[in-house]
């Protein structure tokens, strides 16, 4: 789900609502009309009694009763500075995935070096991006790579099946995202549809998407280099 903001100003939508006496019960409430959606968090604000409420990896505004809804920024005129960017940043940089809460049986494994350090890539075979990252990984030594097909792009479901269907799917993978050479596996079952429902409950919105042995969690392509940094304070592989 993406909240988006219309007009510059905040964006007001009358709903109907209980009187509510703390977080608890704002949380409840709000929930109820995003049927679906996992509510983050709900906390109170220091500003007209609003709380903040984060759902779908957004931030919206309610008032204790859940009379009403703002979706937009609110900016401090002083600095101009809009203080739901700087919260959502902050929310972004906080968030986490366990590795190991992720089914790795279902990942390309690749084991470089040692192995000892670990890292999982949501990937998208058709995604340019992750074309760019794999290029990057390769100058990587000493980790363990968890490549876990998310193919979420129009069209990229039959090169995933190929790619899983194949008889040495770390070789396909490599082939089809370094060297441009198609798979050639033929249909079996695999554990795609698991696989995107996994990234969907944890807010995987985008390939790539790299999840580090602390949890964090980094969108897009990124060099080599930056890989190396946060690889340094990782947990071994198992």
């Amino acid at each position: 789900m993406r909240l988006k903001l219309t007009f510059p100003a905040l964006l007001l939508c009358i709903l109907s609502g209980a009187a509510l006496a703390d977080e608890a019960t704002v949380k409840k409430e709000v929930g109820t009309h995003f049927p679906g959606e996992k509510i983050e968090s709900v906390k109170k604000t220091p500003y007209f009694g609003l709380y903040e409420v984060v759902v779908g990896g957004e931030i919206l505004y309610t008032d204790e009763k859940a009379t009403y809804f703002f979706f937009g920024h609110v900016v401090d005129p002083q600095t101009r500075q809009s203080l739901t960017s700087e919260r959502l940043q902050q929310i972004k940089d906080a968030r986490r995935i366990s590795i190991d809460s992720l089914p790795l049986d279902h990942a390309i494994k690749t084991v470089k070096g040692n192995g000892k350090r670990r890292l999982a890539v949501f990937s998208d075979p058709n995604c340019p991006y992750c074309k760019r990252l794999e290029k990057e990984l390769t100058k990587i030594t000493d980790v363990t790579i968890y490549t876990l097909l998310y193919p979420i792009l129009n069209g990229s479901l039959p090169t995933a099946t190929s790619i899983w269907c194949s008889t040495n799917r770390l070789k396909a993978w490599d082939d089809f995202m370094l060297r441009d050479i198609a798979p050639t596996g033929k249909n079996c079952e695999t554990p795609l549809e698991t696989l995107v429902q996994v990234g969907k409950k944890n807010g995987i919105n985008g390939t790539p998407t790299l999840i580090f042995a602390d949890g964090s969690i980094i969108p897009g392509m990124i060099t080599a280099d930056t890989i190396e940094k946060k690889l340094s304070g990782g947990a071994a592989a198992k």
